[in-house]
């Protein structure tokens, strides 16, 4: 598929999980990119023999013009943003002298990152993205790419724009059912919401499905859900469901209609080969700081400057970190340790 602008090369800073899928799918089609990471091994294997994509989705090697930050020269008109949240300022402070004066940033990251973007370039020159297909990086050259999933793009202030449709023109070579909306923020917000029960899974060494099936901690998802749907309302947005989520369920705290929603999330993960959650991988596989700041801490600080109370998400917070310093091990207890802030 050609896109009209193929020899506009679009500079890709984080070729992991989701960058790495996108750059691919691009380059694959014809559409120049030039991938930024800063594992090197990464680099090396993108411009070498290749990056390999594999999984249940597709499998498929495509080599990859790649730099190091150090490495990169030029400046680029389009920017994916696709590293883990925390990393997101240093990440701009690096990418920012190649961003060209017409340049913009699309922030295909979780949590509400376009908001630190749209504070240093401007909202004018930031596109949002919410990305839930499901993908990991496995080791330097490798990554798994475990099911299709919800994509949506959308300009910040709902209007549509020929950036707008460029850019949904490449994510669905992605994902075909990738959609244009007039609601980013709805979709973020409601990817908040779902990631804080993704956070909760990642207390255990369970699946995400697993996690989430067990009947005597259904009311920590619920909770966690009611939580960031009130931060929502304050925030005045109307936050849009996906593969399972329902955000009027938790709105409403509507139980049955929970449980119902909960039960759509476990049967669609089930489906995926990315069995745990990119924060459990962090905890027990790759020994890292998850983006529990950058989500849950937002989120609490969000809570705070409307003073409404966020008891289970604050709990969460904590024992994540807990985790992430040692102090606690991943066990499915603290599930149960989070039962007492949710009644």
């Amino acid at each position: 598929m050609k896109t009209g602008a193929e020899n506009d090369p679009i500079l890709i800073w984080g070729a992991g999980a989701i960058g790495g899928i996108l750059g691919a799918y691009f380059a694959r089609a014809g559409q120049a990119v030039q991938m930024v990471d800063i594992v090197e091994e990464h680099v090396d294997a993108m411009r070498g023999e290749g990056l390999l994509i594999e999984g249940p989705v597709e499998e498929f090697r495509q080599q990859l013009p790649a730099a190091t930050p150090a490495e990169l020269r030029g400046r680029y008109r389009r920017v994916i943003l696709a590293v883990k949240a925390h990393h997101t300022e240093t990440a701009l402070d690096m990418l920012m002298p190649h961003l060209s004066d017409d340049g913009y940033i699309v922030s295909a990251q979780n949590g509400l990152n376009e908001r630190l973007i749209a504070a240093r370039v401007g909202a004018q020159r930031t596109l949002g993205c919410f990305v839930n297909f499901s993908a990991d990086w496995l080791e330097a050259g490798r990554i798994l790419y475990g099911n299709r999933a919800a994509v949506a793009l959308g300009e910040l202030d709902g209007s549509m724009s020929d950036r707008l449709r460029e850019m949904h023109s490449l994510f669905s070579l992605v994902e075909p059912d990738a959609v244009m909306t007039d609601n980013i923020w709805g979709y973020l917000w409601g990817k908040m919401g779902y990631g804080s029960l993704l956070f909760a899974t990642a207390l255990t060494p369970d699946s995400m499905s697993d996690a989430m099936d067990t009947p005597r901690h259904r009311r920590v998802y619920a909770a966690l859900g009611e939580e960031v749907m009130k931060l929502a309302e304050a925030q005045a947005v109307e936050p849009l469901g996906f593969n399972g989520f329902d955000p009027e369920a938790f709105r409403t705290a509507d139980a049955c209609r929970i449980d119902e929603s909960i039960n759509a999330m476990v049967a669609h993960n089930r489906k995926t080969a990315k069995t745990h959650s990119g924060i459990y991988r962090d905890l027990a596989v790759r020994k890292r700081k998850t983006e529990v700041d950058a989500q849950i801490g937002t989120l609490v600080e969000i809570g705070a400057q409307h003073g409404i109370q966020t008891p289970a998400l604050a709990r969460l917070y904590q024992l994540i970190l807990d985790i992430e310093s040692g102090q606690r091990e991943q066990s499915s207890e603290l599930l149960d340790v989070m039962v007492a802030s949710c009644s």
